[in-house]
């Protein structure tokens, strides 16, 4: 950035905190409707006689991963990185709320409104059609969850460059866990209380809560621009260029950080989706309350992530911290593949997970502008979700083709399901460790500390 502009937004400590408390509270918003539904399985698979759909866990594993269908398949990332890039945060951020929007609308509607009784073939497999709308709706506001995912960080980017930027991506990871604590915490308890569908027609008032606040920082960015006589990036370091490009698509740094993080969310985010069947089926915990147990870990990463974000921002230690948050996480994963049905043990074991749940996206996040030019942050942060959303989409839909493979008599043994996840969870320190001799190799700067 520009002397000018560096002295402006030191000068906007208020605003910026403000606007960090604008855009997460949005971003919290699609972490909500993100997971939802994740601990209504139980509920879900239940027959409709007794209040469920009749879903099988395949057809749960299926809605789970169709969030990143679009995003993979028609490549609706890439769009979203240049469009971002392109348009700037107000008009990518705006499309992406409206997106979100559209696509839980639709949740709900199937949810609330449509039969589980008709089926139709999809790619060799019968599934309900109620399903496939549902997860037909799931894909599309998956397109604006990870566009405005992208869009935030390029906002705090903006903001916080030079400042407190780990601790303002920290505060933002943790509003979002906050977002999926009360998620998997209370979906069941509304469910119970009201209609199966009901969790999702909250879903859709919290989305519209965070368009309106969007609308809001749209204001705020646009009179600060017009007060410094500027655009969101101005000197020619700012500005999108393929030479750029074509050097970070070449940057062995930023493919570790990308398979790392595609590796790291794909063993984490596809256990939260099952968890809470995990905790009734293996632990005895009641439906209308298991979903609490999970939420454990973002409850814990909500406190954790700011203050391993402030960390890195005065000691460092980024890659470092990428490992010891890649162990524990695959280390708490074989933990719940073992014989242990003891439910203090599951609980002490989600305590250790939230702690890692803190470490690594509080550090690989800060991480990824100090290998990526700022003007190509868009464009590095779709390839980074366009790779995320692979394994996101992928893993649930092979776990519940495992868990119904282990199903007898209504009862499901999740040993080889943990299984496969402790395995992506190994291969996450490997790439982890790889990332850290990298960096020493080639001075990125992810052990230095981010304020100047």
């Amino acid at each position: 950035m520009t002397d000018k502009v560096k002295s402006t937004l030191a000068q906007s400590t208020a605003a910026r905190w403000v606007v960090l408390a604008i855009v997460a509270f949005t971003m919290m918003t699609g972490y909500i409707v993100a997971k939802q539904v994740s601990p209504l399985q139980y509920y879900l698979e239940q027959l409709p006689a007794d209040g469920g759909m009749g879903w099988t866990s395949s057809e749960f594993g299926f809605f789970a991963g169709s969030r990143g269908f679009f995003n993979v398949f028609f490549l609706m990332l890439f769009v979203s990185g240049f469009i971002l890039d392109k348009k700037g945060v107000r008009f990518a951020g705006m499309l992406s709320c409206l997106l979100m929007l559209g696509g839980t609308v639709i949740d709900y509607y199937a949810i609330a409104f449509m039969s589980p009784v008709p089926t139709m073939s999809f790619f060799g497999d019968t599934m309900k059609v109620q399903v496939l709308v549902a997860a037909g709706g799931f894909a599309l506001f998956g397109i604006g969850y990870e566009l405005c995912g992208i869009a935030v960080s390029k906002v705090i980017v903006k903001w916080f460059t030079g400042k407190e930027m780990a601790l303002a991506m920290g505060l933002q990871v943790a509003l979002a866990r906050l977002g999926t604590a009360l998620a998997l915490g209370c979906s069941p308890r509304v469910a119970d209380a009201f209609t199966l569908s009901t969790p999702l027609l909250l879903g859709v008032f919290f989305v519209g809560l965070g368009t309106v606040g969007y609308l809001v920082y749209c204001s705020m960015d646009r009179k600060f621009d017009e007060s410094n006589s500027s655009t969101e990036l101005t000197d020619d370091s700012d500005k999108f260029k393929f030479s750029d490009l074509k050097s970070t698509l070449s940057n062995s740094g930023f493919w570790l950080i990308t398979i790392l993080c595609m590796l790291y969310y794909s063993s984490l985010y596809p256990f939260l989706d099952f968890a809470t069947k995990l905790m009734i089926t293996k632990y005895s915990v009641g439906a209308d309350v298991a979903g609490f147990i999970p939420a454990i870990l973002p409850f814990t990463s909500i406190i954790l992530t700011p203050l391993f974000g402030a960390m890195y921002d005065n000691i460092g230690k980024g890659a470092s911290i990428m490992i010891i948050g890649t162990i524990m996480l695959t280390l708490v994963l074989m933990v719940f593949a073992l014989p242990l049905s003891s439910t203090w043990i599951a609980v002490t074991a989600m305590i250790v997970l939230g702690i890692a749940f803190s470490l690594l996206p509080s550090v690989l996040w800060p991480a990824v502008p100090k290998i990526v030019p700022i003007a190509l942050l868009g464009t590095a942060y779709s390839i980074i979700y366009f790779i995320q959303n692979i394994g996101l989409m992928i893993v649930p839909w092979v776990i519940g083709k495992v868990l119904d493979a282990n199903t007898t008599g209504g009862n499901t043994d999740y040993t080889q399901a943990m299984w496969v996840f402790s395995g992506i969870g190994v291969a996450a320190i490997i790439v982890a460790i790889m990332l850290l001799v990298m960096d020493k190799r080639n001075n990125y700067g992810l052990e230095l500390k981010n304020n100047k």
